[in-house]
């Protein structure tokens, strides 16, 4: 579980935003893979480890080496909210983003349409 008041909001073209939070106080194991953000950097992906045993594949993922005005992000994970039992932003749950590429967090105060979905690769 990751309860904070440090997460910093990133905003792209066409999606809901992005939380990522202090990789500190979150057990994670390196997954395989990695990819790369035309504005970001590479990325490297986590497992993220819960209680009872419980294993999120490839769940989370950070920028190691950001490219220049992304620093902030560099001891910072993002987790894709589709693939653990609960996100939250201000104590509303977050509705995952169709498609799961870009690990969007839809809250009512977000409003769409978003890339992700069928469809939506060309816009």
């Amino acid at each position: 579980m990751v309860d904070t008041t440090d997460a910093v909001r990133v905003l792209e073209t066409s999606h809901p935003p992005v939380y990522y939070v202090p990789m500190t106080g979150v057990e994670l194991r390196p997954a395989q893979g990695s990819s790369m953000c035309e504005f970001k950097g590479r990325a490297r992906y986590f497992d993220v480890l819960g209680g009872d045993g419980v294993v999120a594949p490839r769940a989370a993922w950070n920028y190691p080496t950001p490219e220049p005005g992304y620093e902030d992000l560099r001891d910072r994970i993002a987790i894709y909210p589709s693939a653990v039992d609960s996100c939250e932003v201000g104590g509303e749950v977050v509705q995952a983003q169709e498609g799961d590429f870009y690990g969007g967090w839809i809250t009512s105060r977000v409003v769409g349409p978003f890339k992700g979905g069928p469809g939506t690769l060309g816009w």
